[in-house]
């Protein structure tokens, strides 16, 4: 089955749609594709005149509201047959200092999608999670492992009508206020501040996060996690030393919630998931959400990991080299 094909004639609703992922990601659908309607939802107006004035296509739509209003929402997803899930709060400092609106929109928020994709029909609907929400230490982390959780709880209640499944992956090349973007525009400063040079990251294109959700709508049947298996992992020092070779580096210390390494797929979770193609696909924990029999074509085809597994991007094998993040970066 080709995704494209799935997705012919449909109307796709993404959520946070000015985002980094979500703009570029429309971008792609809209050439790549031949759905019926694409709606930005999202809270800033800005954002969304000046996406109006960049990207100029009667397939494009924009609904100001926000995920943290119920009633919005389901206003919003009026004959919406796919929901793609990209809001939510993310800078991890500024989070700690304000807890509770990372609750109200990373939590409260992705309750109210699930509640409003249920009584509305709407057919399929992917979360965008991220790396940070395996083995949290930061509430962000914490915030989207919960996110993650009720997405696949969701199932239970939709009892059929509704799918939910979510994707996860690390560092985007090229998504705002990334390390790179940051680095790409301060490339002849003097001095930049480094963290730790031995810190690890797991790095993918835009293009490969958008490979993902495209797998995860081809394939989902409701309550998996999906999560790409082929993407590199760098260390930051490495990072910096190819796109800010001549500055001087200030090494500050890892700073509060950071880790030194992220885990994409833990132990735990590798020992109900398989390897489907270019990914990994961890089955859901509980069976009471959801029910298991309609997960046995993955276990017919998917390949299941050894015992002790775990996806680190320390002990990553694939390592990114500094010209092919150079390449990617400058994209």
């Amino acid at each position: 089955m080709n995704t494209m094909n799935t997705l012919k004639d449909k109307t796709i609703l993404i959520t946070g749609g000015t985002g980094s992922f979500g703009k570029n990601f429309i971008r792609f659908l809209l050439d790549q594709s031949e759905v019926k309607k694409i709606i930005v939802f999202s809270r800033d107006e800005l954002k969304q005149s000046e996406m109006q004035r960049e990207i100029q296509d009667v397939r494009l739509r924009f609904f100001l509201g926000d995920v943290r209003d119920l009633e919005r929402l389901r206003r919003a997803f009026f004959e919406v047959d796919v929901v793609v899930h990209a809001a939510a709060l993310k800078q991890v400092p500024t989070l700690e200092y304000n807890p509770f609106e990372a609750v109200k929109t990373n939590i409260m928020g992705t309750q109210n999608v699930i509640d409003a994709a249920i009584d509305l029909g709407v057919e399929k609907v992917v979360l965008i999670s991220t790396d940070k929400a395996a083995q949290p230490i930061n509430l962000y982390g914490s915030t989207k492992q919960c996110a993650e959780k009720l997405f696949v709880a969701g199932n239970s209640y939709a009892a059929g009508r509704t799918r939910f499944s979510c994707v996860r992956y690390g560092n985007v090349i090229g998504s705002r206020g990334s390390i790179i973007e940051m680095l790409l525009r301060e490339k002849d400063a003097r001095e930049v501040t480094v963290t730790d040079e031995g810190m690890t990251r797991f790095w993918l294109s835009l293009d490969e996060s958008f490979k993902l959700v495209c797998f995860a709508l081809e394939h989902m049947v409701g309550g998996e996690i999906f999560i790409p298996k082929d993407i590199p992992s760098m260390r930051m020092g490495d990072v910096f030393a190819a796109l800010a070779p001549n500055a001087k580096k200030k090494i500050i210390g890892i700073r509060p919630g950071e880790k030194m390494h992220e885990v994409l797929l833990t132990e735990e979770e590798a020992r109900r998931a398989v390897v489907l193609g270019k990914y990994f696909v961890v089955l859901p924990e509980y069976h009471h959400a959801v029910s298991m029999e309609k997960f046995e074509p993955y276990r017919a085809q998917g390949e299941t990991l050894p015992d002790g597994f775990s996806f680190r991007s320390d002990t990553n094998t694939l390592q990114m080299s500094k010209e092919d993040l150079c390449a990617v970066a400058q994209k």
